[in-house]
């Protein structure tokens, strides 16, 4: 049997956690990471996940929040983040406060064994005293699926038995599971989380049933299209109605958490002709990327010479192809297919146009901003200065600092 959350559980929690929730600003301020690249060489990609915690540990002393981890397989450019527990881990060693998240796990078994799962959760959140949250998901590609023997549209119950399965290994001495999808005997797992009874769960979201799931089972929201505020206001209006009217047996794990993190890509810099043009040109480079590994389009392009209209417009035609795509195949248009083709109203610019887009967010629901600045072509030095002028300038302003 499931307990049934009540607000002891909050009673129960590490004082590092509880003062995480309660001292913190309701607006959390964080970065996700897909470990995308032009270059796919050895040199490049050995460089970009040093880069990353670099900037990760940068991002600490500019008063981020927490650094959040992609998980995909075999998506050439698009992401060649395959190991986040890892990654995740030797970020949280090379720093002291700042959060890391797993945004998501990916759930088929013969990826991510449910077992296998709860014992690097919860190591990784010992080592971290506390700093650890942790997403759930399956992939988005059958290129991922079908490197592990899945049908991609088959994958649904069998994550969804690892995911209510994972928080019950994490707090039970001992578990046994005669599943339909996973079989476990009688055995005790081990360690046990730090934070009690476990990290903060949640679910990546880019549909309406995924909002409706994640609410009706009382974990959180990670959003992760490039959905401007308006759509970001109706996806938070289904996710709150879903979680404030939720069935206690419906919910997964023991930790109601009641959270939208919504993404923003940004490049932030005083110059804002130069930001907004090496901004949509890596949200160019990321929207063909995927268009290539989820709808088979070409392969993704990088042209320093366009300036950020011209890059604008390329978004543009790529929104128009992919809707005839979709007509064509007879699949209902929706925001997850379009929205990494949304500019209007976007984060590229100066400290001031970002706060005001931020401020968007914020009125539209969202909790947390998952700042995306690593896409495909953006530089190193581009992305420190705008971790900088983020946490100079736009942190400060929404924590009343500035």
């Amino acid at each position: 049997m499931w307990p049934t959350p009540s607000r002891r559980w909050w009673r129960s929690f590490p004082e590092q956690e509880r003062k995480y929730h309660e001292e913190r600003p309701a607006m959390k301020f964080s970065i996700i990471y897909e470990a995308q690249m032009v270059d796919t060489s050895r040199a490049n990609e050995q460089a970009v996940f040093h880069q990353i915690v670099e900037q990760s540990r940068f991002a600490e002393e500019m008063g981020f929040d927490c650094i959040w981890c992609v998980e995909h397989t075999a998506l050439t450019q698009y992401a060649h983040m395959s190991a986040p527990e890892t990654v995740l881990a030797f970020i949280a060693g090379a720093t002291s406060r700042i959060h890391v998240g797993h945004g998501v796990v990916c759930l088929p078994p013969a990826m991510n064994h449910p077992v296998k799962v709860a014992e690097r959760i919860a190591t990784l959140d010992i080592l971290s005293k506390g700093r650890l949250h942790f997403g759930v998901g399956k992939g988005g590609t059958q290129q991922e699926a079908g490197t592990f023997g899945y049908d991609l549209n088959e994958l649904g119950p069998m994550i969804d038995e690892s995911m209510y399965l994972i928080p019950k290994i994490m707090v039970q001495d001992e578990i046994e599971h005669h599943g339909q999808y996973i079989t476990i005997p009688k055995r005790p797992i081990h360690p046990k989380p730090y934070q009690d009874p476990h990290p903060p769960m949640y679910m990546a979201c880019t549909r309406e049933a995924t909002l409706l799931a994640a609410g009706g089972r009382g974990i959180g929201a990670l959003v992760l299209g490039f959905s401007g505020p308006d759509e970001i206001a109706k996806k938070n209006a289904v996710y709150r109605e879903a979680f404030r009217t939720r069935k206690a047996e419906d919910q997964v794990g023991f930790r109601p958490t009641e959270h939208l993190a919504a993404l923003c890509a940004a490049t932030v810099l005083d110059d804002r002709e130069k930001a907004r043009k090496i901004g949509l040109r890596g949200q160019r480079f990321f929207a063909e990327s995927i268009a290539y590994w989820y709808q088979g389009g070409p392969k993704p392009t990088v042209d320093d010479d366009l300036s950020a209209e011209d890059h604008a417009a390329v978004l543009e035609q790529g929104k128009k192809a992919t809707i005839a795509y979709l007509s064509e195949e007879a699949i209902p248009v929706g925001d997850e297919h379009l929205s990494n083709y949304t500019i209007a109203q976007d984060a590229y610019g100066t400290p001031d146009d970002c706060i005001r887009y931020v401020q968007r967010l914020k009125d539209a629901g969202a909790d947390e901003i998952l700042f995306m600045f690593q896409m495909g072509g953006i530089p190193h030095d581009v992305i420190m200065e705008t971790i900088r002028n983020i946490g100079e300038k736009v942190i400060p302003h929404f924590r009343g600092e500035a």
